[in-house]
Formats: structure tokens, C-alpha cells, sequence
């Protein structure tokens, strides 16, 4: 099994888990920066032709899991491979954000929904023709994924 090692760092505005929003839709408008390890650096070229970006991030701040989780959009328990939730089996955590600009190796961002100092694992640009599905259905989260904007974490997953 291969070993995974960030290639950079993510900053935001988000210090505490409590009281951050929890998905980007709940983040607009929120900025922040992705800084990418010089190592890295030459991975970005032609990336600042993308409006979007995918970044796949370590939950460093959710030690262990769980299999049944009481997700942020709901009160009872799910599987966690159903929802969202930081305690997973491998604590990966995905956003899509707005990419504004690329500075040295700095990606200023927006719509950031991320804990400052987040390690970063990997960046992928966003492509609504590759990820964009047809008709979907989103299970348990048809009721209430109308309220993310609303919703903010708190420390249910500590």
C-alpha cells in the first residue's frame, strides 16, 4: 500500500472546527490560499487556465472513525459512506473551489470550507464536462440539502 505526503498546506479563515461551514456552497464568497510545496511547483503550469479545482485534503483533525456517523445535515445515524463526515476510514476530504489567481506557487481561493493548516494531498482542475452527472440521486439528503448554506460544524466529530 503506497504512503501518501502532502504537497502542501491549506489556509483559511477557519482556526476552530466548530462554527465552519461544512461544504463549499455553505463557504461563498470565503477566501483563502493553497500553498503548494516548491517540490510541486512545477505541476501547476497551465493550471491557472481553470476557473475551478478539486483539492483532496488529509483530515488531520478527526482521529479514528466511524462506520455509523450522525452527519452535520441530519440527526440520526448514517453509514459513513453515505455522508460526508471527517471520521472515515481514510480521512480524505474533497472541495471543489473557485481558483482566482496562481502567485509562486500560492493558489488564492474562494468558497474555502477547509481548517486552516489543512495538509494537502492532491489538486485536480474541475471539468463540469467529466463531472458533471445526468440525473442523480442524492438518498437521504433530498430533504435537507437545500440548508447546507445554513449549516456550520460543531464538534461532533473531535
Amino acid at each position: 500500500m503506497p504512503e501518501y505526503n502532502p504537497i502542501g498546506r491549506i489556509h483559511s479563515p477557519f482556526k476552530k472546527l466548530s462554527g465552519m461551514p461544512i461544504q463549499p456552497a455553505g463557504a461563498a464568497g470565503v477566501k483563502g490560499s493553497v500553498e503548494v510545496y516548491p517540490a510541486y511547483h512545477d505541476g501547476l503550469k497551465d493550471l491557472d487556465g481553470f476557473s475551478h479545482i478539486i483539492l483532496l485534503y488529509h483530515f488531520h483533525r478527526s482521529p479514528g472513525f466511524k462506520l455509523h456517523v450522525v452527519p452535520f445535515m441530519d440527526s440520526e445515524p448514517r453509514g459513513v459512506f453515505s455522508t460526508r463526515a471527517p471520521k472515515r476510514p481514510n480521512p480524505i476530504g474533497l472541495s471543489i473551489v473557485r481558483l482566482l489567481k496562481i502567485e509562486q506557487g500560492v493558489l488564492h481561493i474562494q468558497n474555502v470550507d477547509i481548517l486552516d493548516g489543512t495538509p494537502l494531498l492532491d489538486i485536480k482542475p474541475y471539468v463540469p464536462e467529466f463531472d458533471v452527472q445526468g440525473k442523480v440521486r442524492t438518498g437521504w439528503l433530498d430533504k435537507v440539502k437545500k440548508t447546507v448554506s445554513r449549516r456550520k460544524s460543531d464538534d461532533r466529530f473531535k
